[in-house]
């Protein structure tokens, strides 16, 4: 399943951040900086990529500076084919006198656009933004970059609609069916560039990137995906990383396929052991059971009652996949992702008493299960990082085992796995994290994240020996930085301005779930 919080437009209401702040006007930075020196990571790059000169000009949104970055179309061969853009963005340290470096972000997803993220950072950590250059981008195949394209919405709005429990024989080939259309459109609609969308390719990018900047190191922040990103460019360039902070970490230990199927676990552990005990908790609120199994049960009936009746909201009919994504989005963040969870339920089960402007919004918010142009990102990375297993009968067994087990997410794996299973086999090269040659880094995981699961962010401690874990008990939110957990925030801060570190594994404690007030009530 994706990982990120944004994939659907559900999330944008349920657990967006506002990303504002002021930025100061900069000049261009222009150094090659040893980019073609012999080392880990090293490819030759043609002076007409390393000798560019970056246009910073305002973004769009006015709180950060905006430039074009041509990169390789493939950085194994970047004589080449056409070039590719990527779209880079900076906020410049208020502070030049103490200014220590370049603080580079990345987003999640994979999908999800990164160049507005320094203006959020900044707003969040004045700290920060008086002592970094705080710069984001948007991957190759995202956003303002060079995108990669797939099928178009109405394709995947059928692709993720329906309901995934059903296990008949006809659904589970509608499901292949439906993948290998998805695939063909891939390919039809990007020519030449799905097999350049991996980490791999990225990684080199932001290494240009350095070396345009003009800096001979950078500290990293990278939540979710953006972990697989981070550790990646930490393996292939070590001698590049400074500082380094991974916020919800994927178990880049294993592939994208055993990470996939290890979701649907967390996904149900979040769901029934956070959400539904807040749920029953609250229930003179949202009347949907005075206990987790009854609140279970209510969600079971309003399931059942959209497989056999499926409810046209707005113009937007909303099938038993609906509900799931909106679920499954709703709780990467309690606050206010529970709340509005529960009244959505409500909205779902009574919609001839809701309040208009109630379906109205839910309506919106569940038009699209998944955008199109972040599932088109989304598979090319998954798809091409790591081998998969093409068996459809290994795929078939397994997708029913998560849909007994784990129904929430579990239901959803054929659709995901069966896509990369008709993907076009690739040749990208893997990198195996490794940890060597690094600086300490800290990393954050909460118990409970129903993306990127704990037991992942376990083993990925004991690839990185230099690693600090940052243990978030007692709550599940995807994502632990700038998410106004003071002892969190005060650690990260501390690392990344002053280079403080806890002397071992640590543990902070996950804020209170939420308090429904009035605004939550259906």
């Amino acid at each position: 399943m994706p990982i990120t919080g944004k994939s659907t437009r559900w999330a944008a209401v349920a657990a967006s951040v506002l990303l504002t702040a002021g930025a100061l006007p900069i000049a261009g930075a222009h150094s090659a900086l040893a980019a073609n020196a012999a080392g880990p990571g090293a490819v030759r790059t043609p002076a007409r990529y390393l000798n560019q000169h970056l246009d910073w000009r305002p973004c769009a949104s006015g709180a950060l500076e905006c430039a074009a970055m041509a990169v390789p179309r493939d950085w194994h061969h970047p004589e080449r084919g056409r070039g590719l853009t990527v779209a880079v963005s900076r906020h410049r340290a208020t502070d030049t006198a103490g200014r220590r470096g370049v603080l580079m972000m990345a987003a999640g997803g994979p999908g999800a656009s990164g160049l507005t993220r320094p203006a959020g950072l900044a707003n969040y950590a004045p700290g920060l933004a008086a002592t970094y250059d705080i710069v984001g981008f948007d991957q190759r195949g995202v956003g303002s970059s060079s995108k990669v394209t797939c099928a178009d919405q109405s394709a995947v709005d059928g692709y993720f609609s329906g309901d995934k429990r059903d296990r008949s024989a006809d659904a589970i080939r509608e499901t292949f069916a439906r993948a290998r259309a998805f695939v063909r459109d891939c390919q039809r609609h990007s020519n030449d560039l799905l097999p350049y969308i991996t980490t791999e390719q990225a990684v080199h990018d932001m290494d240009l990137y350095r070396s345009l900047l003009g800096t001979d190191t950078i500290s990293y922040y990278g939540p979710s995906y953006a972990t697989v990103l981070g550790a990646s460019y930490a393996t292939e360039f070590p001698h590049r990383v400074a500082r380094m902070v991974l916020d919800s970490n994927v178990d880049y230990t294993g592939t994208w396929q055993s990470f996939m199927e290890s979701q649907p676990l967390s996904f149900q552990r979040r769901f029934e052991e956070d959400f539904l005990p807040w749920l029953a908790k609250n229930d003179g609120v949202y009347h949907q059971g005075r206990t987790p199994a009854q609140a279970k049960a209510t969600f079971e009936r309003l399931r059942a009652r959209l497989h056999a009746h499926p409810l046209v909201l707005g113009g937007t009919t909303i099938t038993p996949d609906h509900l799931d994504a909106l679920t499954g989005s709703a709780i990467y963040r309690a606050d206010p992702g529970f709340a509005n969870l529960a009244t959505a339920l409500t909205v779902l089960e009574h919609p001839d008493t809701a309040p208009p402007a109630a379906e109205q919004s839910l309506a919106k918010a569940l038009a699209h299960p998944m955008d199109a142009g972040f599932a088109a990102d989304f598979f090319s990375v998954v798809c091409n990082d790591t081998p998969w297993n093409r068996s459809s009968a290994y795929l078939i067994a397994q997708s029913d085992r998560a849909t007994r087990d784990y129904p929430l997410a579990g239901a959803r794996s054929l659709t995901y796995s069966a896509v990369c299973a008709a993907w076009p086999r690739s040749t990208a090269p893997r990198i195996h994290v490794t940890g060597r040659g690094l600086p300490p880094i800290l990393m954050l995981n909460s118990v409970h994240d129903p993306a990127t699961y704990y037991e992942g962010a376990l083993r990925d401690h004991r690839a990185l020996p230099t690693s600090r874990l940052v243990t978030v008990a007692g709550g599940g939110d995807h994502g632990q930085f700038q998410n106004h957990n003071t002892c969190v925030d005060n650690l990260v801060e501390g690392y990344l301005a002053d280079g403080n570190l806890p002397p071992t594994d640590t543990t902070c404690a996950a804020d209170p779930l939420p308090v429904p007030g009035p605004a939550t009530r259906a």
